[in-house]
């Protein structure tokens, strides 16, 4: 599980928490430093791996969050992310984007947090409006809380429908939610003032991997 700083905690946490559960797994959290990475909301998360200890995996796990876009420009990151081969390649959130600027979903059915889920196309992905998409051996899906459902459907690609079903069982998720937490289910002013509050975000990203596919040219 890739680590960075300013990444949303539960894109990372929440996953772990399933994937820590698997039998005889071994879950590490890999940065380029030993350093505490700090999430956006100031939770300090310690790496157990750095690039160098870590070049092959199971799975292969990418969180997202604001701090996604300082990875994305970070060349140490990417060729981390393009020389460590998986058997399964997936993400959270706007961690579909890191994933996509290492060259990883070219070609792929692909999801991201609603907001940015435009902004794929600049990757080579195929935008998919879906909470967990599976193409292959890529697994990728919606913002911050899909990441436990990303986390199961790996558990399930992996061990088998009765373990994840198992963990999902161990760890009570059984999500009865008060509000609509999809533009498709929620009131059209929430979706635009949510949008407006993310503006700046989508800019900023859409002109990094404008850039970036422009130098790939």
């Amino acid at each position: 599980m890739l680590l960075f700083r300013n990444l949303t905690q539960l894109d990372l946490t929440g996953p772990h928490e399933v994937l820590s559960r698997l039998p005889g797994a071994r879950v590490h959290l890999v940065a380029a430093s030993r350093e505490p990475a700090v999430s956006e909301s100031g939770l300090a998360i310690v790496p157990t791996a750095t690039f160098d200890d870590v070049r092959a995996a199971d799975v292969l796990f990418v969180p997202g969050g604001y701090g996604q876009v300082a990875a994305t420009n970070d060349a140490a990151t990417l060729g981390w992310l393009r020389g460590t081969p998986a058997r399964w390649i997936t993400s959270a959130c706007t961690g579909a984007l890191l994933l996509g600027a290492a060259g990883l979903l070219r070609g792929y059915r692909a999801a991201t947090h609603w907001a940015f889920m435009d902004l794929l196309p600049l990757v080579g992905a195929i935008p998919t409006e879906q909470r967990v998409v599976i193409d292959r051996d890529r697994i990728t899906g919606g913002g911050v809380t899909a990441g436990i459902d990303i986390a199961l459907a790996i558990a399930a690609a992996a061990c088998g429908s009765d373990v994840a079903a198992g963990i999902a069982l161990q760890l009570e998720y059984d999500p009865a939610p008060a509000y609509a937490g999809h533009p498709r289910s929620a009131p059209p002013e929430l979706v635009g003032k949510q949008r407006a509050q993310m503006a700046a975000r989508h800019a900023e990203r859409r002109a990094l991997l404008e850039r970036l596919a422009g130098e790939s040219r």
